[in-house]
This record gives structure tokens, sequence and C-alpha cells, in this order.
């Protein structure tokens, strides 16, 4: 205060001297500002991130990375689709999340038909479960020192059989927020192949479950962790472009994935008032970079050697490359096909040729994969192995490099 008096006489004495001080006094008083400024950042900053602190999370995009086709209402996500969930980070000591399932869940009898979800931290799947509880409650990070952490929660089962809920995320540390988006999304459109089917089931003898049901495992998802891509996937065990899996006979229009295309997807087992199949996807949300459309093993069991049945199957198949195409502008398209079987390339090939003489659009390419072999062995009512699996991701991506 002294020193504040003495400067205000000295300022008084001279017209230069008033203001080089008034000059000095701003200054100070900026510094005091700054200061006192940075002790209320800091302040704020260490409030914010209290390590001991315990906060609710709503499941949404502001607080999560959306993976997949996903429908968040009332502050609920709702997961069908294989692949889908969420991807998060947060510096703390814990984290538990909250799952409400379908009405499959709590029935013992419907046990092959339980939602299985895995979940990972840092990388590593930590819980692996069939939500066999209408209400679960997954501990899935403790530490007595804060760490660095990223969650992925994964729905590794398809959603004919079984939807979730995610309706809720606690952390003790600091604010979870989304993990980045990467720069490309690839969607995948498939059947049983594309799920994953009995990839955990190494006896050709044994039929569905989903508890040996997991995408990650499968070809699709390990050609996008190859790529470093995000990923999108719209698959359905059993189902084709005009027939789902047949006795060769008898056609199954039912079973048929063009008619959940732009739905959110389709589920037998109802989760409250959540059908997916009454939703509209958005496709504004983000639009893929590139499509691989893997369809036509389940059409095969149906149109076998018939030229009339592999023709009316080229057509659908030409005319669903339209509604795919008219949803995704921009778009590359790759027809992707077989890996248990490739009778009907020929007929994808002449879909691609006619779409392309009918639209002008050029933007879209063919691919054979692969046949599996027994010495690679077999999963599940014939379905492939992981060895073949593998071979399919790695010939698949090193395409798709060509491409992105």
């Amino acid at each position: 205060m002294k020193m504040k008096k003495i400067a205000a006489l000295m300022c008084a004495a001279s017209l230069v001297l008033l203001t080089a001080c008034g000059d000095k006094a701003q200054s100070s008083q900026q510094s005091t500002d700054e200061q006192q400024s940075t002790e209320s950042s800091v302040s704020s900053t260490e409030e914010e991130y209290d390590m001991n602190k315990e906060t609710f999370y709503k499941p949404n995009a502001e607080n999560v990375k959306l993976l997949g086709r996903t429908y968040y209402n009332d502050d609920w996500l709702y997961c069908a689709l294989s692949g889908t969930g969420v991807e998060f980070t947060f510096t703390g000591t814990k984290c538990t999340m909250f799952v409400t399932g379908d009405s499959n869940s709590a029935s013992a009898g419907a046990a092959d038909n339980h939602a299985r979800v895995g979940i990972y931290v840092n990388g590593e799947r930590v819980i692996d479960d069939m939500v066999d509880n209408k209400q679960e409650v997954y501990e899935v990070f403790s530490s007595d020192e804060p760490e660095e952490v990223t969650v992925s929660f994964v729905k590794l089962s398809e959603s004919p059989m079984s939807t979730i809920a995610l309706t809720g995320i606690n952390v003790t540390g600091t604010p979870i927020k989304p993990t980045p988006e990467k720069e490309k999304l690839v969607e995948f459109i498939g059947d049983s192949i594309t799920c994953g089917y009995g990839v955990d089931d190494p006896d050709k003898d044994h039929h569905f479950s989903t508890k040996t049901e997991d995408v990650t495992k499968a070809y699709a998802y390990k050609t996008a962790q190859a790529l470093g891509v995000d990923y999108s996937l719209v698959s359905f065990s059993g189902y084709g472009i005009i027939s789902g899996y047949s006795d060769g006979t008898n056609k199954v229009p039912a079973q048929t994935l063009p008619q959940y295309y732009t739905k959110l997807g389709f589920s037998y087992a109802a989760n409250g008032s959540f059908k997916p199949s009454d939703i509209d996807w958005d496709f504004s949300t983000r639009q893929p970079d590139l499509i691989v459309i893997n369809l036509g093993t389940n059409d095969d069991s149906y149109t076998l050697t018939h030229k009339d049945r592999q023709e009316e199957y080229s057509a659908a198949y030409t005319e669903f490359l339209k509604t795919v195409r008219e949803n995704n502008p921009n778009a590359k398209i790759v027809c992707a096909f077989g890996v248990m079987t490739d009778r009907l390339f020929p007929s994808i090939e002449q879909a691609v040729e006619n779409y392309i003489a009918e639209t002008g659009d050029s933007n879209i390419s063919t691919l054979k994969l692969d046949v599996q072999q027994a010495a690679d062995g077999y999963s599940a009512d014939w379905h492939p192995s992981l060895t073949t699996h593998d071979k399919a991701a790695a010939k698949l991506t090193e395409y798709l490099k060509t491409l992105l």
C-alpha cells in the first residue's frame, strides 16, 4: 500500500511520469488478474479431474463413440447388429457399465439366443459374457491408482436372435470422452459368414448358438482392423438376396436382407418397445467411404444349378445395388463372394455388368474370395474356421487397400 501511495505522488509531479506510472499500474493489475485467472483455472481443473469423483454418463454421442448402427432413445443406447457398441476414454480408477437384455435374456430355454457381449480395456478383452439376466452390471475396470483407459464395448452376436440396451456408464475419474473417428468408414453387408457364425465351435456337426458366435473373429471385422478404419456391419445369418437358407425346393423370401437394409436391423426378440425393423436408418449420420457386399451363400441353397433361379438372383442383386447406391451416393462398392461356395459368382458379375449398363455408375467392382478348404477346418454347420476367416480377411484387405 505504501508503494502505491508513493507512486501516486510521483505521478502527480510529471505528465511523463504520470503516463509511465499509469502504464506500470495497468501492467501490475493485468499481472494480478492473470494470476487470479490462472489460480481459478487450476482450481477448476483440479475439481473437474478429481480422481475420487464418481459420475454417471448417458451412452450418447457426446460421451462415447458409437460403433455401427445404434439407436439412442430415452437415454438408452440400443445395440442390435453384430459389432455395434461404444468406445470411450478416461483417466481414473473405476468403470462400471449397465446393460438391459431383451425378452430372451431371462429365459433359460433361449440360452442359444442370448446376446453375447465383449468388453475391452486398452485392447484386451476383459469381459466375455452372455446376457442371461434382464439387468447386467459389468465391473469393467478397477485400479488403486488412476490410469489412462480406453474402453470398447462390442456386441458379438447378431441381431435376429438378440438385442441389448446400454443404459449407463459409471466412471470414477476424469470425464469420459469419445475416441476419435478414424479417417475412413467401411460398411459390410452380409450373412452368417460376416456375423462370425460358429467361429468358436470347431465342430461342423454342431449347430447355431450365439454362445459360439463372435463377429470380431470374422473376416469383415478383421479386415476393418487391418485397414485401420471404422466399420458398420449389416448382416443376418441365413439371409440372402432372394431367399434365405432353403431345402432346395422352396424359396424363403422372408429371410432376405434388402428389405431391412434401410432399417436399423431386424430381430425376433423384443426389447420393450424397441424393434430395430421399425426404425429407419439415418444414412446422413456418416456416409461410408466403401461398401462390401457378400451375399449369395443362402441364395445358392435355393438357386442350385437352376438357370432361371440364378437369373432371378442376378436381377434382384442389380436392384439391390441401386438401393445401396441411392443411400450412399459416393461410396465405392465391392461385390465379394466365394467363402463357402462360389457357384453364384458369375451371376454377381452379371448383376454388376447390368447395373453399370443401366445406371452408368462404374464406381463398383467384384472380388472372388477363395472357397474354404477341408485342411483349414470348419466351424459349426460347416461354417468358416478361424483360419478361413483370416485368409478371407487378408485377401479382402489387400484389395480394399487399392481402393482406399
